[in-house]
């Protein structure tokens, strides 16, 4: 069984205009952001076998941030420089160059490929994973390579405000499901 995380890197910096895309830093909010995630990945799921990123400033740097919270080496952290600016069958072809050792992968990379690929393994599609965003892809399959939405589909998906709404939305819920039991 192999597990996908695709992580969305946290949000960025504009002031500099002069600035190449690639280079752009993280601003402060993606500075709270990628941390605050990173620590509700490691008590929510297990620890990834690989860490992979696009050579973009701002999705490296949310790399680290969660190889550090992770307790993983930032050294051990590959750059594929495919991920950046990808389509989304190229997103796929990164998959499946994975190795086989690896059962459970994390990516961090850019919209709106990371919107389509999460939307290519889900029956509830959605129109943008929010910065820093962290969709969870469980797959059957016993190779990367393997890996598609026949075998494969999205099992959760985090955001920090999604997770900074959360007791709200537990008791929306709670109230809800109580308002729907039959009397």
């Amino acid at each position: 069984m192999k597990t996908l995380f695709l992580v969305r890197h946290a949000k960025s910096c504009w002031e500099d205009p002069v600035l190449s895309d690639i280079d752009r830093p993280l601003n402060k909010r993606g500075k709270n952001d990628a941390p605050l995630m990173a620590k509700k990945v490691k008590k929510l799921f297990i620890k990834p076998d690989l860490l992979v990123s696009s050579p973009a400033k701002r999705a490296l740097t949310t790399a680290q941030y969660f190889a550090e919270e992770l307790e993983l080496k930032r050294s051990n952290i590959a750059i594929v420089k495919e991920i950046y600016e990808a389509l989304p069958d190229t997103l796929i072809h990164v998959v499946h160059s994975l190795p086989h050792e690896a059962n459970t992968a994390m990516l961090f990379g850019h919209n709106p490929a990371f919107t389509m690929i999460t939307n290519r393994f889900t029956e509830a599609p959605f129109d943008n994973l929010p910065t820093c965003g962290v969709v969870k892809i469980e797959s059957t399959a016993e190779f990367w390579a393997d890996f598609t939405e026949n075998n494969s589909k999205v099992t959760s998906i985090l955001y920090p405000k999604k997770i900074c709404n959360a007791s709200f939305l537990v008791s929306v819920a709670v109230h809800a499901i109580g308002f729907m039991q039959p009397k």
